[in-house]
């Protein structure tokens, strides 16, 4: 199908929590162009809206041009704006009756039985979402320990509300959410929890869900190898037979808070005109989301597009900025260049080898199994052995986590020849101005 190539392409289109190839476009971007979305809350307010088939709201697929399946999509992050002014989090307790196989996926009213049933909101607090059918509360979810956060106007702290400020928050929950105006989710802020008021937090806002589209269709927030395990066996539309069949992912739900201004996304293209889809904006998050979910808000993004050809990825790499970067992983100054050439000298080494950062996202049941996974990931498109690969790691890099229980970032000086070999040089020497 055919589309217009745009330079400049604005998304304000959604899913209802899914990403495939089935989905329906929302325009055509050029390879070098500039995505502007007004991008929703993710997490809380599609996980009480039982309409959704995922635990997310992502925009609908970006086609870029030119990006063919082997290829890789560059993604640079501009801008993040965060418009709520306040939001709802906390960690989660399930309703019992209100879903099958997975509280995220396949919703259904406990009382009358319909899937996914339309709903409408009555009042506030946890009750509030009620089945348009029968009336009962129809969410699959509740606060185990919630509460409510007011960000400051330039959007730099936020501080946490009492049952005042959680109330009249909630009286006022979608204009505070600032959803746009083709979202489909209830605004989490209904449900008004209000737990340790009081706190004062800082903010640096990132993208939390953003990648390319999967061959397959996906529950947005399963498009990871962690949540990806609970589609295995599932009997609802999106089960997995195996744990091969969730190699078709792409690992857009990551989670890791450096996915931001400033960072660089190199994605694996599976499909063609890649599909880039953003979601998912947190106000905040400490490393782990050790809470499963954090400070979901409406926003908005700018990103330029960048089409690499034939790289071979299997999963996502990372440029994170350079202050994002574990210290030992970071481009090495002129006075280490130094130092080191002189040792090269004494020792009789030769030539330093250049190198420079690059992260391998890796994800999996466990952190374990993530981190395999990165190595992995990081072995194939190196052509190095999984021992070098530890080595280098250890020695110029290190692993981190984004997600508990299983997304993570695996940070090395990769040499530059290798850079150069699968064509992501300039990428990478244009991230660190090398």
């Amino acid at each position: 199908m055919s589309q217009q190539v745009q330079k400049e392409l604005e998304v304000d289109r959604y899913t209802l929590g899914l990403v495939g190839p089935e989905q329906k476009w929302a325009g055509t971007v050029a390879d070098g162009g500039t995505v502007r979305t007004h991008t929703l809350p993710a997490c809380w307010g599609p996980m009480i809206t039982p309409e959704f088939r995922g635990g997310h709201e992502v925009t609908r697929p970006i086609r870029v041009e030119n990006a063919e399946p082997g290829d890789a999509l560059v993604v640079r992050i501009k801008d993040v704006e965060v418009t709520s002014v306040a939001t709802s989090t906390g960690s989660m307790r399930e309703r019992e009756g209100a879903f099958g196989d997975d509280p995220f996926v396949d919703h259904v009213c406990p009382e009358c039985g319909t899937k996914w049933p339309e709903s409408v909101v009555e009042g506030t607090g946890e009750e509030s979402i009620r089945c348009a059918e029968c009336g009962a509360n129809a969410s699959s979810f509740g606060f185990e320990f919630g509460y409510t956060v007011a960000f400051d106007d330039d959007r730099t702290v936020g501080i946490t509300v009492g049952p005042e400020g959680a109330s009249d928050l909630a009286d006022r929950a979608d204009e505070a959410m600032a959803l746009p105006d083709h979202s489909r989710q209830h605004p989490i802020l209904l449900y008004k929890p209000d737990e340790i008021p009081g706190t004062l937090g800082r903010l640096r806002p990132f993208i939390g869900n953003i990648g390319t589209t999967p061959p397959r269709e996906f529950p947005d927030s399963h498009n990871a190898g962690d949540f990806g395990q609970f589609l295995i066996g599932a009997e609802h539309d999106w089960g997995l037979p195996d744990e091969a069949a969730l190699s078709d992912r792409t690992d857009g739900h990551m989670d890791s808070n450096d996915v931001r201004p400033g960072a660089t996304l190199i994605c694996p293209v599976k499909i063609d005109g890649a599909g880039l889809y953003v979601g998912d904006l947190h106000a905040n998050q400490g490393d782990g989301e050790l809470s499963l979910h954090t400070t979901d808000v409406s926003g908005r993004t700018e990103l330029e597009v960048e089409v690499v050809k034939d790289v071979g990825l299997e999963g996502p790499l990372l440029l994170p900025n350079e202050a994002d970067l574990p210290n030992i992983a970071k481009p090495y100054t002129d006075a280490e260049r130094e130092a080191g050439d002189d040792l090269a000298a004494e020792y009789a080494v030769g030539d330093l080898a250049d190198a420079a950062p690059i992260q391998f996202v890796g994800s999996g049941a466990t952190i374990n199994d993530a981190t395999q996974n990165a190595f992995d990931r990081a072995s194939t498109l190196f052509g190095m052995t999984e021992g070098e690969v530890r080595a280098r790691c250890t020695f110029t890099g290190g692993v981190e986590i984004a997600r508990l229980p299983g997304v993570v970032q695996l940070s090395m000086l990769a040499p530059m020849e290798l850079l150069e070999a699968c064509s992501l040089d300039g990428v990478v020497r244009e991230q660190y101005g090398l």
